[in-house]
């Protein structure tokens, strides 16, 4: 796939083929399926250990159960090559790894509601293990046929729509678990949550059935680590040449200030005094309006200024708001500063994650689009769940206010890449 990055998308005959294409309302329901695990094994579930007594080196250590995102890439040629039984025949392969891995998240967030972290942690962990495995192969099956369901000069406003999609995820994962489980329980919090993966299962069916062609998916052939891992670079370096090594690089560090920052942020509102009720409508609900409000401005900042400006701009303030964080835990407990945090952290984070999401699209062929992108994808989330796994040890050490100044400080070297990579692509192309 090669990238379109002029503003021609945004002029009015963009505008109503984007109101007018089905492919938008499928894909918001898709992101609402993509998003609605992720809080569940992170945020939320810190929470609900945080309240029943586990330690912060423990939750800390709890987030590698999402190093499942982060080696996705490994069994996604799996989800290009390999049929599953019945459901490929019903189905096509697509959405057959999609309804599989839907049931995965839903069965583990039930393992999860019925296991006591206070009592038995490691009931939790391994429910959160299925979840993250799950969630994340479905990542790699919804990413694959968005590539190859719409155009590159597309990818902007279905990025859009998706994170729109996944904010309500959130809503619902974040806000309305949390509501539930203050004024019920955190067990019915999670069976509710497992019953709403009944909306991308329904969505599912619902998709175009947008497979492979028969020339790329190589039936029979084993999958290895060649296809996993070399393939996709060697694609990649014969596209870009030495270009390569500075876009992994911004690829690598691009998010690790949200990633790190984001494991210690609700046990940092729970030290400080604020109630799940708090959490719930600063954080959880009115906070994941702002994020929403930030992914559209990215997707119309992409389609109107390009990718590059977008990139750059979006790894500085996606860095820099992490000193929101610092601020609150000097400041303590403050309910309007909460609020400020909040708005400047999720706008900054909704912007910073529709840039990357369509900068990495651009760079994925059609010929290994689910193989490509979910190894892309994985590089952008190891570090940050590697180095978040640590984050507990780190506020024990050094303090919350350090902490999260030391992530922010992370945006210097995300801004010189940026710049970095835009200016060497630009020579490129005109040479």
């Amino acid at each position: 796939m090669t990238a379109d990055t002029s503003p021609k998308a945004g002029s009015q005959a963009g505008i109503a083929a984007f109101l007018t294409d089905p492919r938008h309302a499928l894909m918001l329901a898709l992101g609402f399926s993509a998003g609605l695990p992720f809080l569940l094994v992170f945020g939320t579930l810190s929470a609900w250990l945080r309240q029943a007594g586990v330690s912060r080196v423990e939750i800390g250590m709890l987030s590698w159960v999402g190093l499942a995102y982060s080696f996705k890439f490994v069994w996604s040629p799996m989800i290009d090559r390999v049929d599953l039984p019945v459901l490929a025949r019903l189905l096509g392969r697509r959405r057959a790894w999609m309804l599989a891995a839907q049931l995965g998240v839903a069965l583990g967030l039930l393992g999860i509601a019925f296991a006591d972290p206070g009592v038995h942690l490691a009931a939790t962990v391994a429910g959160a293990l299925l979840v993250a495995f799950s969630s994340a192969t479905q990542d790699v099956v919804i990413d694959a046929w968005r590539i190859d369901a719409a155009p590159a000069s597309r990818q902007g406003t279905m990025v859009a729509v998706y994170q729109l999609g996944y904010r309500f995820a959130l809503i619902c994962s974040g806000a309305g678990a949390l509501y539930l489980a203050d004024f019920i329980d955190w067990r019915m919090a999670y069976l509710a949550m497992a019953g709403l993966m009944a909306v991308g299962m329904a969505t599912t069916f619902m998709i175009p059935r947008v497979d492979a062609p028969a020339a790329r998916r190589r039936e029979g052939k084993l999958f290895s680590i060649v296809d996993a891992v070399i393939e996709p670079f060697l694609d990649l370096w014969r596209r870009k040449h030495l270009l390569v090594i500075p876009i992994l690089a911004l690829i690598v560090m691009y998010r690790i200030p949200d990633f790190v920052a984001g494991v210690m942020a609700n046990p940092l509102y729970i030290d400080l005094g604020f109630s799940l009720s708090e959490i719930a409508s600063v954080s959880k609900l009115y906070g994941v309006w702002i994020g929403i409000l930030g992914a559209f401005a990215g997707g119309i900042a992409v389609m109107r200024l390009g990718l590059m400006p977008c990139v750059l701009f979006g790894g500085i303030v996606g860095a820099a708001s992490n000193l929101m964080f610092a601020w609150l835990a000097v400041s303590g407990h403050d309910l309007h500063l909460l609020t400020l945090a909040i708005s400047i952290d999720n706008f900054s984070g909704g912007f910073a994650g529709t840039a990357l999401i369509a900068y990495m699209s651009s760079l994925t062929a059609q010929s290994v689009t689910a193989t490509q992108y979910a190894l892309l994808s994985s590089l952008y989330a190891l570090p940050g769940k590697f180095i978040g796994g640590t984050s507990g040890s780190m506020v024990e050490a050094f303090g919350y206010p350090a902490f999260f100044t030391l992530t922010a400080a992370v945006g210097v070297p995300i801004a010189i890449l940026s710049a970095l990579v835009w200016w060497l692509d630009r020579q490129r192309t005109e040479d």
